[in-house]
């Protein structure tokens, strides 16, 4: 090999041999970056230990328990039959929930209390509630709240959208009740839709009343006898005596309770304290409710996709609202959520033109599948945004 060569060669072999270096540097660095990642991360969660819960098929277990104000961890094991929700509730405000908790499934709650006493719910909605209480924590920090002036348009739109909503609703209620006591089955068919619907579209801060959301809005499958059950009411109720059993027997009751339940929430509504935290946590956990199994927005009825794309509107609303203040503070998450709200969009187009309002199992797991991935999302955007309650 000549000297010429030879003179080439080693500039190479250095140039080689530092960008070999450089990589195995570069790999070191990002092994010690993620394991330290790891590593914090364990060390967070071991900080707070997990409280575990159990829900059998009639209460919780432990049904009262006591901790201490700040950062709690829940774990909730469902080892009943059916599937279930968790609630932490004040007064008849749900400050914290965990949806769709399948039978033999364990799900996990993270969540920053303030000293109180406290309801949780146990399952079904017929089962007894539980008692939590929360005690003062020894030198304890102030609570990190979100600056609400960045939000007071958003708030304040919002309070305006949500009075047209429910005065939407107490107008389709009010009909809905006037055509079951009209004895015309066919004009009381007719006029179940829109109500619901209507009321789809306030659902993300049910939350906020869930007394009356119970009432009006609550499913068979979360009373323990069912369609039979005593307390099982509202619109499902009228949905499952029109559509199921092809009858207006016994609605009347049913009906006028409804729009005296919508004449109180569109009361209720101009005094409520709507806050940033309370929109996007509602809005995630209705789009859990969808997204779980064996969901039906209309399970007598079959207008799963109305009401599909009506809770989906819903939740939009909260988004856009929110948009301007999320975008400086979470410009990605942002991003994938309008990535989220576009598939969506682009899913219910292509049931539309099958020309039916009833979907399949699995299109009604795919749609799930997509809301669920936007739940997640805005609750991401919750935890970036600081919005804890």
């Amino acid at each position: 090999m000549s000297t010429t060569t030879q003179s080439r060669e080693l500039p190479r072999n250095a140039v080689r041999a530092g960008l070999a270096l450089s990589l195995l540097l570069l790999i070191l660095a990002a092994s010690a970056f993620y394991y330290a990642t790891l590593a914090a991360r364990t060390r967070r969660h071991d900080a707070v230990a997990a409280n575990l819960v159990t829900i059998t098929g009639q209460a919780c277990e432990p049904n009262a328990f006591t901790v201490t104000a700040g950062r709690n961890m829940f774990q909730i094991a469902n080892i009943s039959s059916r599937v279930v929700e968790w609630e932490i509730l004040d007064g008849v405000m749900v400050l914290e929930e965990r949806e769709n908790i399948a039978p033999g499934f364990t799900q996990t709650l993270a969540t920053q209390l303030e000293p109180g006493d406290y309801a949780i719910t146990c399952g079904l909605l017929s089962n007894p509630r539980g008692k939590l209480h929360v005690l003062p924590a020894a030198n304890a920090e102030p609570t990190k709240k979100p600056n609400l002036t960045a939000f007071i348009g958003a708030l304040a739109e919002y309070k305006v959208f949500l009075a047209a909503g429910t005065d939407a609703f107490s107008e389709a209620a009010d009909a809905f009740a006037s055509a079951v006591r009209s004895g015309d089955l066919a004009a009381a068919k007719a006029a179940y839709l829109p109500a619901q619907l209507a009321y789809a579209h306030v659902a993300p801060v049910s939350p906020l009343f869930s007394d009356l959301d119970t009432a009006i809005d609550g499913r068979a499958d979360a009373f323990g006898q069912g369609e039979a059950d005593p307390a099982f009411g509202g619109l499902h109720r009228l949905e499952y005596g029109l559509f199921n059993q092809g009858s207006l027997a016994g609605l009347v009751p049913v009906a006028d309770k409804l729009a005296g339940d919508a004449a109180a929430l569109k009361a209720r509504v101009h005094g409520l304290r709507i806050m940033p935290q309370s929109m996007v946590s509602g809005s995630a956990a209705i789009l859990e409710r969808i997204a779980g199994p064996g969901f039906g927005g209309s399970p007598y009825a079959h207008g799963d996709l109305s009401s599909f794309e009506a809770t989906t509107a819903g939740a939009r609303k909260v988004f856009d609202l929110l948009r301007p203040v999320a975008i400086k503070t979470a410009p990605g998450i942002v991003a994938a959520i309008d990535t989220d709200f576009a598939g969506l969009d682009k899913m219910i187009a292509a049931r539309r033109t099958d020309g039916s309002d009833a979907l399949s199992d699995p299109a009604k797991a795919e749609l799930g599948k997509a809301a669920m991935m936007l739940a997640t999302d805005l609750s991401r955007l919750r935890e970036t945004m600081d919005l804890s309650q």
